[in-house]
């Protein structure tokens, strides 16, 4: 007898829902958009070589310092930067690495905030009281200013450093967001039969509580890591991100800065670049909040 009720319980999660989501975000067309720009840079991160050879040098570290600062030509569709290297092929590589930071940043913040939130909203208590302290210690620092001192006293910063530090002073906005939706769903009355059929802990939390609260949190998810690109670009720029060899968006405005006026493509191209994928992901995240939200699906 308990079977079929099991199953039904295991079934909790409202496929019915699912397609709603898809049938919602197929009908926006900021999510194609989206989706199609990040499709785009997606294809340019798993293939820079090939995609800058295909328009002029493929190799974003060819310099010739005779053509420095040259404007968009023949050869080098965005001209060249002041130490004469190819700005298309830096910018195309410069992607893979922005990316990186940005999932990377956006997976360990996820990783940290769905263990730590969970456990506070599933168990509450003093675990919870913990961890909200904790959460409030790294809030109490302001995200930027953290992440430069902690920087400058970094002696190699690559971008898994930046990453974890960005993740570091980043987890408890979802840390709390995931502690508040676990709070609400584990008082539903599907995870209150889970345990009444002699569920063990870990089940009901892995099969009924997490999939049912971590929905709100994918929009965030979104959203941020088009933040955390503009984050690392911003720490760059001040001199405390990453720093050449490395190639980055951000990496290129902290060199061209100085040569605007003289070279204003070498700013102007990776600032597009830049652009275009934070609002592509912002534009993501806000289809994705909107079809979460039954308000959002008319």
């Amino acid at each position: 007898m308990t079977e079929p009720v099991t199953a039904a319980i295991d079934g909790n999660y409202d496929r019915a829902t699912t397609r709603g989501l898809w049938a919602t975000l197929r009908g926006r067309l900021q999510f194609w958009v989206s989706f199609v720009l990040l499709g785009c840079l997606a294809i340019i991160a798993v293939m820079p070589g090939l995609l800058s050879g295909l328009f002029g040098e493929s190799d974003p570290r060819a310099c010739d310092l005779l053509a420095s600062n040259q404007p968009p030509g023949p050869g080098h569709p965005f001209g060249t930067d002041v130490q004469g290297c190819d700005v298309l092929a830096n910018v195309i590589f410069g992607t893979r690495t922005s990316l990186f930071i940005g999932l990377t940043t956006t997976a360990i913040c996820l990783f940290l905030a769905v263990i730590l939130g969970t456990l506070a909203g599933y168990r509450g208590g003093w675990v919870d009281s913990l961890i909200a302290r904790s959460a409030d210690v790294v809030l109490g620092f302001p995200f930027l200013l953290g992440a430069i001192i902690v920087l400058n006293t970094a002696p190699d910063r690559t971008p898994l450093l930046l990453s974890a530090v960005l993740a570091f002073f980043s987890w408890p906005t979802f840390a709390r967001l995931i502690r508040s939706s676990v709070k609400e769903v584990r008082e539903r009355e599907f995870v209150q039969a889970a345990h009444a059929l002699g569920f063990s802990q870990l089940r009901v939390v892995l099969t009924h509580v997490l999939p049912n609260s971590l929905a709100p949190t994918l929009a965030i998810a979104a959203t941020m890591v088009g933040g955390v690109i503009g984050a690392e670009a911003t720490l760059t720029f001040l001199g405390v991100g990453l720093v050449p060899p490395s190639i980055s968006w951000g990496v290129q405005l902290s060199t061209a800065q100085s040569y605007f006026q003289l070279a204003p493509h070498t700013v102007v191209f990776p600032s597009i670049f830049l652009t275009v994928t934070v609002i592509s992901l912002i534009m993501l995240g806000d289809a994705l909040r909107d079809a979460l939200d039954p308000r959002g699906r008319s």
